[in-house]
């Protein structure tokens, strides 16, 4: 056998058509971070984690993002806006260029995995033009035993070129930054952008696609735990919406904060080997799990500090999507494995800034396939410019942008797999109370957490239906008492101290959910359709 030194040195990547280049294979985080600052892409932050700037790109590209069109995705691949289509021989010529770009360049490669299920494994190969780039993979992606290296053999390669510029009208690029997958031959192909949740991102997509057509296993992204009886909980959200906040729970194991499998074993499984989390206005007294995890071996993105190294969370100038990368064990309450069984609850969450939402109701089936493929959370103003008023935020199976089949083929996935292992899924507002954003309040953090606890505890009449009050718009339904909460917070119209306006603003949201679902209707059951809200005007 060769030895982990030896690869270092003796590593080719001929086959991939990268020639001459200056190997340096599975370095540790160590000796990562300090070429990295050797090199003055980052520096050291008072914690001792690495803090770099991404450049240009400090945030995913959805419209850069391709998929090559070929015999196995022509026909299975929802094609649009979100799956964009890339010609064959176009990736042919334009791998190429990156290869002979990325030729006689000292590069950084890493053996790794994907999926904590052994029986679900993906074998990873990265290649980094940056140090940095590479220890966010060895981050990010499950860490294999030297034995396991020894006869590693990739499946997928990661190809991350930030530094090569594409030629859109030469190219077929949109500009110069591009992330395609090419399915056929198991290569994510990245360019042009520093961002490092491309690389994680690119994978994901990738098992999105695989897992449901080849292994009948479904992808979520969601965060996952468990408690001390063994009891798996999901939760769903966009971003803003508390999925890592509220996973992190010091009762509970993290299974994972983003990507997960759901097998036809029983099994919910982390895809991940680490964790990705915003970091704006982070502080330790609201999370400090993610504030102790900042450590030598995590990297801090985009962050600003000062001339002692110290962090100001609260500074945006670079931007608002701040990020830290560090390995899950940086986290000291986890499962290990990243696995956990069938789940007995499933949380949607939204930050409804309409104010109309419950902050918690019971979905049936149908109701569950309905919200799972709408997934909704609205903007609120300022978030983008021109926005002045709440707006409707919609992202297919809350992932859209990873998701290459159409959203119904993973909410009826879901649906069956809720109906067989007999799970409870709950829609949580952790949104708006009293009125929209701007009149009413956030909804606050102690209540949500109470609420989450009472259905896992088993406080809230898991198949009673008696003691809820079903919604006259959204026709969900919502428990009348709940313990360590308020029974005024329990129903968002009496929050409101004018019913006209309420119902005014649930029907204007009402309508924003049916044409958003227009484009889905065609490829979902009657059941499925039934599920949304009531089809009431005002």
């Amino acid at each position: 056998m060769v030895k982990n030194e030896q690869l270092k040195q003796t590593i080719s990547l001929e086959k991939y058509g990268i020639k001459n280049a200056s190997v340096r294979y599975q370095l540790t985080s160590e000796e990562l971070h300090h070429i990295t600052i050797e090199k003055g892409q980052g520096v050291a932050a008072s914690s001792g984690a690495l803090a770099v700037k991404t450049g240009e790109f400090t945030g995913r590209s959805p419209k850069d993002r391709f998929i090559v069109r070929d015999a196995i995705t022509e026909d299975r691949v929802w094609w649009g806006d979100i799956n964009i289509p890339f010609e064959s021989e176009k990736f042919d010529k334009l791998y190429h260029k990156v290869t002979d770009y990325l030729s006689e360049k000292e590069l950084f490669v890493r053996d790794c995995y994907a999926c904590a299920d052994t029986n679900y494994r993906l074998k990873i190969r990265v290649i980094n033009e940056y140090p940095w780039s590479n220890m966010f993979a060895n981050n990010m992606f499950l860490r294999p035993t030297q034995a396991e290296l020894d006869l590693f053999e990739p499946e997928w390669t990661v190809v991350n070129a930030p530094g090569f510029m594409a030629n859109a009208e030469v190219d077929g690029t949109r500009q110069h930054n591009f992330a395609i997958l090419n399915f056929t031959k198991k290569i994510a192909l990245i360019g042009g952008t520093g961002y490092t949740g491309e690389i994680k991102k690119g994978i994901f997509s990738a098992l999105n696609f695989v897992l449901p057509v080849e292994r009948n296993t479904l992808p979520m992204h969601c965060s996952a735990n468990v408690g001390k009886e063994g009891d798996t909980a999901i939760f769903f959200g966009l971003s803003g919406t508390g999925k890592t906040t509220l996973s992190t729970d010091a009762n509970r194991s993290l299974i994972g904060d983003d990507e997960h499998g759901w097998t036809n074993e029983n099994t919910v499984f982390n895809f991940e080997g680490g964790c990705y989390a915003k970091v704006i206005n982070l502080s330790q007294e609201k999370e400090p799990e993610i504030y102790d995890a900042i450590k030598p071996g995590a990297i801090l993105e985009n962050v600003i500090l000062d001339d002692k190294g110290e962090v100001d969370f609260t500074n945006v100038s670079i931007t608002q999507n701040t990020r830290v990368s560090y390995p899950i064990h940086h986290i000291e309450n986890i499962q290990v494995p990243s696995v956990g069984k069938n789940p007995r609850n499933i949380f949607f969450l939204t930050a409804d800034a309409f104010g109309v939402i419950p902050p918690i109701s019971k979905l049936t089936p149908s109701q569950a396939a309905y919200h799972f493929i709408s997934g909704y959370t609205a903007k609120v103003a300022g978030t983008e410019a021109g926005v002045k008023e709440p707006v409707p935020s919609f992202s297919a199976c809350f992932g859209a942008p990873f998701m290459p089949l159409h959203p119904a083929r993973y909410a009826e996935m879901l649906s069956k797999k809720m109906i067989a292992a007999k799970v409870n899924v709950w829609l949580i507002n952790t949104g708006w109370t009293g009125g929209p954003y701007g009149i009413g309040k956030r909804m606050e953090l102690k209540y949500t957490r109470a609420m989450i606890n009472a259905v896992l505890n088993g406080d809230l009449g898991l198949y009673n239906y008696d003691d809820y009050h079903i919604h006259s718009v959204f026709g969900v339904a919502q428990p009348r008492e709940c313990p360590g909460v308020p029974k005024s917070v329990l129903s968002p119209r009496q929050t409101w101290d004018n019913d006209k306006a309420y119902y005014t603003m649930a029907f204007k949201l009402t309508n924003a959910f049916r044409e958003n679902f227009k484009k889905f209707e065609a490829h979902c059951s009657e059941e499925i359709r039934r599920g949304g809200p009531q089809r009431y005007a005002f």
